[in-house]
């Protein structure tokens, strides 16, 4: 794969990273009104403006500090694919040349957003594409609310309902600045989306989880499991070797009994290495008795050839054994499997093209 190359303009500061407070101390700083800050928050979250030159009830002077100081609605589209399901791809660049995928996922009566927290992944979960880029950098808090008002912005309806932190990157080694993102995202005067309607995936960081579990949120915690026993996790996900399963279900029982909310538990069925009717019996009997609920995601993506999805018949009769331990499971619909939805897809396939252009512009 090749290179991202890095584009060297200067960087603003994302005027997205500062909450109302923050951005009232600052105003008043400088010699103005606080109030002023509610009223760009206004223009920013409720009516979609990142021109400070159009937020017309602001002093001059003000919109003139504010341009010269900050920078918002940098993000810029690189390529965009709509699935015959409606669901909606973005492959965004970044104000430093960075590239992330974020996506618009629509049913009836809501528009979910998935939000990716980090510039490639470090933890190279063997059937994700996004590890393959390697890690670059974490999103600042701004860069992830940017992602949020750019899809409400393109949605249909021009709205976003609920939000999951599942796109590129593990959101909880990216701590600090996605649990600010999620304050934003479900702030009054912010996007003012429920708490319980936001997501946070994880690949199962455990010193993260419990101090979520902390936190004083009504978040949902989603737990890619995608094994029920270390031998085999391990082989798909390398953070098992540091966190392996004895010790993160625990955890996540923690989680519940702390907050108040079921925790599910994601597990990718891949033919021939966890899809067998004995791995369901062991997935039943880890989770049993645990309030959760396990949600089996047949093989989408894939960097290794080797790796297939098992037979629907296969799927539903992994899901029935698991039904037998009392655990609630379900198999979740595929959305935007037309458009390569999944994490790492579109920008795989935007650098495999770019990367053959070169070639091409190069033999010419």
């Amino acid at each position: 794969m090749p290179e991202e190359k890095t584009e060297k303009v200067p960087l603003k500061n994302n005027i997205l990273d500062r909450d109302a407070a923050q951005l009232a101390s600052l105003i008043a700083s400088w010699g103005m009104p606080a109030f002023h800050a509610r009223q760009i928050f206004t223009w920013i979250y409720q009516r979609g403006v990142m021109d400070f030159g159009a937020m017309s009830d602001l002093p001059a002077g003000l919109r003139q500090r504010l341009n010269k100081e900050f920078c918002a609605g940098a993000v810029r589209l690189e390529e965009t694919r709509m699935s015959a399901d409606g669901t909606e791809k973005f492959l965004l660049r970044l104000a430093d040349g960075g590239m992330i995928e974020t996506v618009s996922i629509p049913a009836s009566g809501r528009v979910t957003g998935c939000i990716s927290s980090q510039v490639g992944c470090k933890f190279a979960c063997r059937f994700c594409v996004s590890g393959t880029f390697g890690f670059r950098r974490n999103l600042s808090a701004g860069e992830m609310i940017e992602e949020a008002l750019y899809l409400r912005h393109r949605s249909a309806a021009k709205s976003l309902t609920h939000a999951v932190f599942m796109g590129s990157g593990e959101p909880l080694d990216n701590y600090d600045n996605v649990l600010r993102a999620v304050r934003m995202l479900n702030a009054k005067d912010g996007l003012n989306i429920g708490a319980r309607r936001i997501t946070i995936s994880t690949n199962g960081l455990i010193p993260q989880i419990r101090r979520l579990a902390g936190e004083g949120l009504q978040i949902e915690l989603s737990v890619s499991l995608h094994a029920a026993d270390d031998r085999t996790r391990s082989l798909l996900m390398p953070v098992n070797k540091r966190y392996p399963l004895k010790d993160l279900v625990p955890a996540c029982r923690e989680y519940r009994q702390k907050t108040g909310r079921q925790v599910t538990f994601e597990y990718v069925l891949i033919r021939g290495i966890n899809s067998s009717l004995a791995d369901a019996r062991k997935l039943g009997k880890i989770l049993r008795g645990f309030d959760c609920k396990v949600n089996l995601i047949p093989l989408n993506a894939q960097t290794d050839p080797g790796l297939v999805p098992p037979e629907r018949s296969e799927t539903a009769a992994f899901r029935q054994e698991v039904a037998k331990s009392g655990v609630p499971v379900t198999i979740r619909q595929q959305r935007g499997e037309d458009i390569e939805a999944a994490c790492g897809q579109l920008r795989s396939s935007y650098e495999r093209r770019v990367h053959a252009g070169r070639h091409h512009h190069e033999r010419h």
